[in-house]
């Protein structure tokens, strides 16, 4: 990826990327030592990190209620919550910390990688279709999804179906692969030229970083309410 060698190894058959294994790790760490530094000591009366727990949750539970209306929204808090924290993370930590060896990545952001932007698409559109025959039964979400309003809407609604699976994934990856891209090339400009390109290219890196700071969170929040608009067409009739 980006003329860089990948590392991978074999478990159980299957080959897996370092890079992905140990960046995705990372993150998982990082969110859950966060939550959990921000949920000790939970009052009835809120009061410091705990106010900033509550602020999380409302403002990914306020993603999901604007998308799915009624009873629906409230069994997709938890979910909500935990993929905009992940994919927000995920999409930070290469702009502050990546770690190569021999020209092999073996820490950025999780989310600089398709496969994981994707799988974590595939994750929704299996929770979407899960849910919609969960409340519709089968019969009722396939006449529901595929065959309305006319019969021969199958082969389109199968097509858009693949469509949103893509352009979930790929428009998160895009952003911050690019953006990842770009910061590594002022690392190279600024290290290649002595003095004069360091001076120059710090100042324009810190620009960057705070400006992909900005996107990252931006494709976080786009991510979950796309997610959530999506899961709203499977149960809602």
């Amino acid at each position: 990826m980006g003329g860089e060698s990948i590392s991978t190894f074999q478990f159980l058959g299957l080959t897996f990327n370092t890079a992905n294994i140990i960046s995705g790790l990372a993150t998982a760490i990082i969110v859950f030592g966060l939550v959990f530094a921000l949920s000790r000591n939970l009052k009835l009366k809120p009061t410091g990190k705990q106010n900033v727990l509550e602020m999380m949750m409302d403002f990914t539970n306020g993603i999901v209620k604007d998308s799915i209306e009624g009873s629906d929204a409230k069994n997709f808090g938890l979910y909500s919550f935990t993929l905009f924290l992940f994919i927000f993370v995920s999409n930070q930590i290469g702009l502050f910390l990546q770690i190569a060896w021999n020209d092999v990545s073996y820490l950025r952001s999780p989310t600089a990688d398709p496969i994981v932007t994707l799988t974590f698409s595939l994750i929704t559109m299996m929770m979407a279709h899960y849910s919609g025959v969960l409340k519709f039964g089968f019969k009722g979400y396939f006449k529901n999804t595929y065959l309305s309003p006319f019969k021969v809407w199958l082969p389109i609604g199968v097509f858009t179906e693949f469509i949103d699976f893509l352009t979930l994934g790929l428009r998160i990856y895009g952003v911050i692969f690019a953006g990842e891209m770009l910061l590594k090339m002022i690392g190279g400009i600024a290290f290649s030229g002595g003095i004069t390109n360091m001076l120059v290219a710090i100042p324009i890196a810190l620009l960057w970083q705070g400006f992909s700071l900005f996107l990252g969170s931006i494709q976080a929040f786009v991510f979950v309410t796309l997610t959530f608009v999506y899961i709203s067409h499977k149960v809602e009739d």
